[in-house]
């Protein structure tokens, strides 16, 4: 039986790297890596016969087309980026390229015989909570910053590509996910790499804005159930944890774990990017894992026993 080809964009970011080592060790596909390396890092992809990396920007119509047109690909992750809260809030042009590479991705898809793409979306797409727990159907999208704008792009890309050109599709709103080798431009690992240095952790405003701690793993499993099962074709699921947790408790949970002695220490509220709750309907996603997702206690011991785990 001939390997299945597969496209993974970003994929030596954080999310995008566990989901290709994971395809990688099945043997049952060859995957092609295509990253720029901005938030990307080559030291998150294990090495592996079934892997090819090929440094280049998905938003370059040039770049990703030479891609395509030799490698015959089956299905696509569009996993590339610009993350990061900071980031998109400090280059806001750079976010709203993204808009170019989503177009180039499905472009290409349709007229090259993918059978499915699958894109990273998120939870910001939601803004300010309306509803919850924030189900895929009925939440309203009122999400206004640039990152969460251009994600509602790419899902209205996405639906508009099926209804014109019936190219299958099935979109990951991603909530906060965690796990080894995130850099630390997130939440947990910001506050893991400052516990183990007794160092201070820094909060925005009060910290009583509440979010949901995914690990890395259920993410993932998640994901290829719904790639290898045929399942969720052209809809939405969110993929997260539906425990929430103040971000002062995230702290105080992390200092307990790891034994820290490190303070918290409150700077002032930022002005945008920064939402209340976070609380998904991951209805659909328990129903494709099949088990209770792993709880953030646990999974906060798990990556504190490694202490090497975070990207330098």
């Amino acid at each position: 039986m001939s390997q299945i080809n597969v496209l993974v964009t970003g994929g030596a970011g954080f999310i995008g790297s566990s989901l290709v080592n994971r395809l990688c060790e099945s043997g049952k596909y060859f995957v092609v890596v295509v990253d720029n390396l901005l938030t990307g890092d080559l030291k998150r992809l294990n090495k592996n016969k079934n892997l090819k990396f090929i440094h280049a920007d998905v938003n370059k119509l040039n770049d990703i087309s030479t891609i395509f047109f030799s490698h015959h690909f089956d299905y696509v992750f569009h996993y590339a980026a610009v993350v990061g809260v900071n980031r998109t809030l400090n280059n806001p042009v750079l976010v709203l390229e993204d808009i170019s590479g989503m177009r180039n991705i499905l472009d290409l898809s349709k007229n090259t015989g993918v059978k499915r793409v699958f894109f990273s979306s998120s939870s910001e797409v939601y803004g300010e909570p309306v509803e919850l727990p924030q189900n895929e159907d009925t939440t309203p999208l009122n999400s206004r910053l640039p990152y969460a704008i251009v994600k509602n792009v790419g899902e209205a890309f996405l639906k508009s590509y099926k209804q014109e050109f019936d190219l299958d599709y099935t979109i990951f709103r991603f909530f906060n996910t965690y796990g080894p080798l995130q850099s630390k431009d997130f939440v947990v690992s910001k506050f893991i790499s400052a516990a183990l240095k007794n160092e201070d952790f820094t909060i925005y405003g009060d910290g009583k804005q509440s979010r949901t701690f995914c690990y890395v793993d259920d993410n993932i499993n998640a994901c290829i159930k719904a790639f290898e099962e045929d399942k969720y074709i052209n809809e939405v699921i969110n993929i997260g944890s539906d425990k929430e947790f103040k971000v002062v408790e995230l702290a105080e949970m992390i200092k307990e774990v790891s034994g820290s002695e490190s303070k918290i220490v409150h700077l002032p509220a930022l002005e945008e990017g920064d939402m209340s709750r976070r609380l998904p309907d991951t209805s659909k996603m328990k129903e494709l894992i099949g088990y209770e997702p792993i709880g953030l206690k646990e999974g906060l011991k798990k990556l504190i026993e490694n202490k090497e785990y975070i990207l330098s």
